[in-house]
């Protein structure tokens, strides 16, 4: 079968758009211009669907928590501030009313954190898997909009927090970096962002593509959680295998001038002294992502070339 991002691929030039449309689909969100002084509206939906982003074994707080948090992390990506929702929900005729709360306990927890209105939304009836669809409208300064695909030659490449083991816990319950892809737009000038939702290695090559250049990565540099680490001492896997490819991490990745990269590192532990940034590489003129490690040695699971795979998450493999 069609991967899910070749799919899309396809798809992208067959969907109509008009002069309201900034930037249509290929992006965290879409991107509107409705004539507003100064500001763009962005929008964005997304789903969770039962046994593939959550089995019953969470609480429904989680799940209807986590939903919201996926578009929350979206237009963090493009620096955004989220203002409303609306939820679709897709029940059992059996589903329990009290478990309908409870989802929606989480979601207005979530929502209230990040001054999120719920607006409205549907409640539908399926056969057997529980879904959870979110659509979500903000807006964004027009000089402060984070794209993915102004990565240029020479560019730094930060992430944020630490990668890989999130299904041990941080798939449910992390914290979409909202309040920090805003502050790094007002105080610094971001060349291109995406959060980190399919894996490093998946989410880094939509980067370059949309940017058309490819990537140096430090092995080294890399942020690998201890959770990863914990997972490849159970499966018997290597951490960064891990890191590059578990996916549902929601950090952020970020592109900036090489002469910032000092300046970005000292502002960000002076403002999120609990929060790791990370410089993980550089862009280049090269399409590819390439590994070296410190001894200037390419690096990979083939370990013969050091050129790194399209993985990470991809809902049809």
């Amino acid at each position: 079968m069609i991967g899910e991002f070749d799919l899309i691929k396809k798809l992208i030039p067959l969907l109509p758009i008009n002069e309201a449309t900034r930037i249509g689909a290929g992006d965290d969100c879409s991107v509107l211009e409705l004539g507003i002084p100064d500001r763009q509206l962005i929008f964005k939906t997304d789903a969770v669907v039962e046994n593939v982003h959550f089995t019953r074994e969470a609480s429904w707080e989680r799940i209807g928590s986590k939903a919201i948090s996926r578009c929350l992390s979206d237009m963090a990506a493009m620096a955004g501030n989220p203002i409303s929702a609306l939820i679709t929900l897709g029940i059992p005729q059996d589903f329990l009313e009290e478990d309908v709360l409870k989802i929606y306990e989480g979601l207005i927890r979530r929502a209230k954190t990040f001054g999120v209105s719920i607006s409205g939304g549907e409640t539908v009836k399926v056969e057997k898997s529980v879904f959870l669809s979110v659509s979500m409208v903000g807006w964004i300064r027009k000089n402060r909009l984070c794209l993915r695909s102004h990565v240029q030659p020479g560019d730094a490449l930060f992430v944020t927090g630490e990668l890989g083991g999130s299904i041990l816990g941080k798939h449910l319950d992390f914290v979409p970096r909202v309040k920090e892809a805003q502050w790094l737009a007002e105080h610094f000038d971001i060349h291109a962002m995406i959060d980190l939702s399919d894996g490093l290695s998946g989410d880094l090559r939509r980067l370059i593509e949309a940017s058309g250049i490819g990537v140096h990565l430090l092995k080294e540099s890399i942020p690998v959680s201890k959770e990863a680490k914990l997972l490849a001492k159970e499966r018997g896997t290597h951490p960064l295998n891990h890191a590059l490819n578990d996916g549902e991490d929601f950090e952020l990745l970020f592109a900036i001038a090489p002469n910032k990269s000092v300046s970005v590192l000292d502002a960000w532990k002076e403002t999120f002294p609990g929060l790791r940034l990370s410089c993980i590489g550089k862009a280049v003129k090269e399409p590819g992502v390439r590994i070296l490690s410190r001894k200037n040695m390419f690096l990979s699971e083939n370990a013969n070339e050091g050129i790194l795979g399209d993985n990470g998450y991809d809902h049809f493999k």
